[in-house]
């Protein structure tokens, strides 16, 4: 996702690869949107899919070491597939892709002490308010502040109705924190995709993260790292949480534009109960039913806004 003020990608990375163009005022045109729109569920279903696995793998390897196995596995493959060049950027290539992971890094180290703490989804739930909130400040039509509203009517109802009070207060603060960092991680996200082509700037960022977090991982779980059955199941998790989603919505971060975005990352505490009620045995409750109805309602609502804003011009518009 991208800041209020660069909503709209530019049409060529700062490396002088050619990117791709932009719809008019940021918006995505039609089967572009709709791929771009799809890209952002697998992704969202992959990393959901991957904590519910993760949270079983925490007794192995602590929480820190989960994350370690997590980040390392995944920029080992993206930096093997990707092959990113290391010279021609500039400063500010190399800040902005620095700043990505280390909020990358923050992000899933927050995150993961939270579901140590407290349930997947109640944690999954506080986590996606940062994308919420920067999908206020990023949007530029009051509709998104409707569907917004819904959306956050619906992460509190999946809550509990707001009351967080039984929850380990740690494990809360953990998760807003996570909050915080994934609204960063959108921000740079964006800005990264337009300064590297391909996934090169998440490759990067990746490795920036994983050299970050290795020296925590050591510390707490130590050679339990690499124990054959830890490794192939922090691999896992690494492709379902970081390697395929991080790529996917890189993607389609080209396209889709702030606001949009942000209320679709809405969706992620339904998934997460998916993930629960499949992986973990969390069986999903009325008031939870109701609660992924109205996040679903939202974002549907937001991508529907948002594809209304294309209107073909004149005979020579492009059809999609």
């Amino acid at each position: 996702m991208t800041t209020p003020s660069a909503a709209t990608p530019s049409t060529a990375p700062a490396t002088g690869q050619p990117g791709p163009a932009p719809a008019p005022d940021g918006a995505p045109r039609g089967r572009g949107a709709l791929g771009s729109v799809g890209l952002v569920l697998a992704g969202g279903i992959s990393v959901q899919f991957g904590g519910a696995l993760a949270v079983t793998l925490m007794p192995r390897a602590g929480a820190l070491g989960v994350v370690t196995l997590r980040l390392l596995v995944a920029a080992v493959v993206l930096m093997v597939l990707c092959r990113p060049r290391l010279r021609g950027h500039s400063r500010t290539d190399w800040g902005t892709v620095i700043v990505f992971g280390v909020a990358m890094a923050a992000m899933n180290g927050l995150f993961y002490q939270s579901v140590a703490r407290i349930p997947l989804g109640p944690a999954v739930t506080l986590e996606v308010l940062g994308p919420l909130a920067l999908s206020v400040l990023a949007s530029r039509r009051a509709v998104n502040l409707v569907w917004a509203a819904l959306a956050l009517a619906g992460v509190f109802l999946l809550g509990g109705g707001g009351g967080f009070s039984g929850l380990d207060p740690l494990g809360v603060a953990f998760a807003l924190g996570a909050g915080a960092m994934w609204a960063a991680y959108i921000v740079f996200s964006a800005r990264t995709g337009r300064r590297f082509p391909q996934a090169d700037g998440l490759a990067l960022a990746m490795a920036v993260a994983a050299v970050l977090f290795l020296p925590l991982g050591v510390i707490e779980s130590g050679t339990r790292l690499v124990e054959p059955t830890t490794l192939a199941l922090g691999a896992a998790v690494a492709l379902l949480s970081s390697v395929l989603p991080y790529t996917l919505e890189l993607l389609a971060l080209r396209r889709l534009p702030a606001s949009t975005f942000a209320i679709l990352m809405s969706l992620e505490p339904a998934l997460a109960a998916t993930a629960g009620f499949l992986i973990l045995d969390q069986a999903l409750s009325a008031a939870e039913a109701a609660a992924i109805a109205l996040v679903i309602a939202a974002s549907m609502g937001a991508v529907r806004t948002q594809l209304g804003r294309v209107r073909p011009k004149g005979p020579k518009a492009e059809r999609r």
